[in-house]
This record gives structure tokens, sequence and C-alpha cells, in this order.
């Protein structure tokens, strides 16, 4: 009996650990990167490298904010896009579409979070860069086409699967009968979506946002494709910009041939991980709650 309640302790400690070390290794990722970064530190306080406007690493000038508001705009033009877009589909997915069209398209969506990013630049090259470039002038502006807006659809592209899967199973935690006693009542189909659905699932929309949020910050490869990579910052959507992902991507190798670029990269990596983490966590506490008032 002592032998099984020893096991059954040894069991619980293992699993808890195996559980938490997720959690903990993202707080090592940040430390090991803040430490990294460190020799940068000591000789620039990290609002002048945060703000500055000035990227020449053999001049020593290492300012990020070029990069960070290049993430800034690629992303949120990103969500302007994806976001109607994906919530549209997800109602329709959740209250309008019949049931053997809900089974067929579910799968397709899915399937979009399975494509590699690559693919997506290169579809991106291919085809939104000359499509950016070809209707630059109808808005009065010149592009080559490798540009914020070519970014932006490419990424909403790849944020739909996360915001209408999210989208769906908050549409699925609402209580039916909060819908039928709308439509008994004389609401109309869209006056039951809107008025009862959205604002009853209002929370768990607001996670589903800003898990998209984050895993449009985040993204590299396809980003750095079809963004130009010009260390300025945008002033149009038709501009080139250099989000910090394609910074750390196409840079790391050099780091070593000039001081301080190793601080500069590391720091830029850990401001990058630092605002993921953080609409990650927010997104999911958003999400559970909504979760527990829907029980």
């Amino acid at each position: 009996m002592v032998k099984r309640l020893f096991k059954e302790l040894a069991a619980r400690r293992l699993m808890f650990l195996v559980t938490i070390l997720p959690g903990v290794l993202v707080f090592l990722m940040l430390f090991g990167l803040y430490a990294r970064s460190r020799s940068i530190l000591a000789l620039h306080s990290f609002p002048d490298l945060l703000f500055g406007s000035s990227w020449f690493p053999l001049k020593g000038e290492f300012g990020l904010y070029p990069f960070l508001m290049g993430t800034v705009w690629v992303t949120l033009a990103a969500m302007a896009i994806a976001v109607p877009v994906s919530l549209l589909s997800a109602i329709y997915l959740s209250e309008y579409a019949p049931r053997r069209i809900r089974e067929t398209i579910k799968p397709i969506v899915d399937l979009l979070s399975g494509i590699p990013s690559v693919v997506f630049g290169v579809w991106g090259v291919l085809m939104i860069v000359p499509f950016v470039a070809k209707i630059a002038p109808a808005f009065g502006a010149y592009s080559t086409g490798y540009s914020v807006l070519a970014g932006a659809i490419v990424l909403a592209i790849m944020v739909f699967p996360t915001i209408i899967h999210v989208s769906l199973e908050v549409f699925a935690s609402v209580p039916q009968s909060l819908r039928d006693a709308s439509l008994s009542l004389g609401a109309t189909k869209w006056e039951t979506v809107k008025h009862v659905v959205l604002r009853k699932g209002l929370a768990g929309i607001i996670a589903a946002v800003a898990l998209g949020f984050s895993r449009a910050f985040g993204e590299t490869m396809a980003v750095l494709m079809v963004v130009g990579n010009t260390p300025l910052i945008p002033k149009s959507v038709f501009d080139s910009a250099y989000p910090l992902p394609a910074l750390l991507a196409n840079n790391y190798g050099e780091m070593m041939s000039i001081p301080l670029y190793d601080g500069a990269l590391m720091l830029a990596a850990f401001v990058l991980l630092l605002i993921v983490l953080v609409f990650n966590i927010g997104a999911r506490v958003v999400l559970i709650r909504a979760e527990r008032k829907a029980e």
C-alpha cells in the first residue's frame, strides 16, 4: 500500500514538472535574451534604442523604432483585413451555413494553418506583389509592390484560421436557448446574431482577435519576402517596411563581425517575444473568463 502511494505521489509530481516546463522555458528565453542584450544596454538606454530611428550598425547606431513601426504597420493592416472577413466567415459557418457546407469548409480553413509560411511568401511574391504594384497608381502612389499592403494581405490570410477557429468555439458556447428566446420574441436571424450571439461572445471575440494579433506580430518568413525590407518608417500602406522578425532573420548571421550587433539583435528578439507573450496571456485570460461566464 505504501509503495503504491509512493508511486502515485512520484507520478503526480513528475507530471506537474512536465506541465510547468513549457511556461518555465518561456521565462528562461526572456531571461536569456535580456542577458545577451546587456552589452548594448550598458552603452545605450532602453528608450533610446527602442525609439531611435537611425540604424547604422557600422557607426554603432542601433535604433529599433523603424523596425517596430514596420511591424505595427504590417500587423495592423493585416488585422484590418483579417478581422472583418474572419468574423463574418465564423458567423456564417456558425449561424447560417447548412451542416454539410460547414463540415466541408472547416477542414479547408484549418488546412490554411498547416501550410508552411514560405509557401505563402512565394505565393505573395508571384501574385500579391504584382497586384499591389498595379493598383498603387489608382490611389495616387507609386509602389514596387513590395510593401506594407502586400505583407498585410499575405499575413491576413495566414491569420484567418486562428480567428475563425476561436470565434467558432466562442459562438458554440452561446446557449441555444438564448437564440430561441430572441427568435420567439420576433427578432430576425441577423438581429439575434447581432444582439445576442455577438454580445454574449464579445469577450471571446476580443480574445480571438488578440490571438490573431500575436500570431501576425511574430510572423517572419512570408512577411520578409514581400514587404521590401527597407529600414524606414512607412508613411502609407504602399511603402516598404522592415518588421522586427525580418530584421532578425536577415541579419543574425552577420552579427559576429560588428561590435554590439549581437546585443542589438537580442534586444529586438526580447522586445518581440515580450509583446507576443503579453498579447497571448491577455487573450487567454479573456477567453477563460468568457468560457466561465458561458457556463
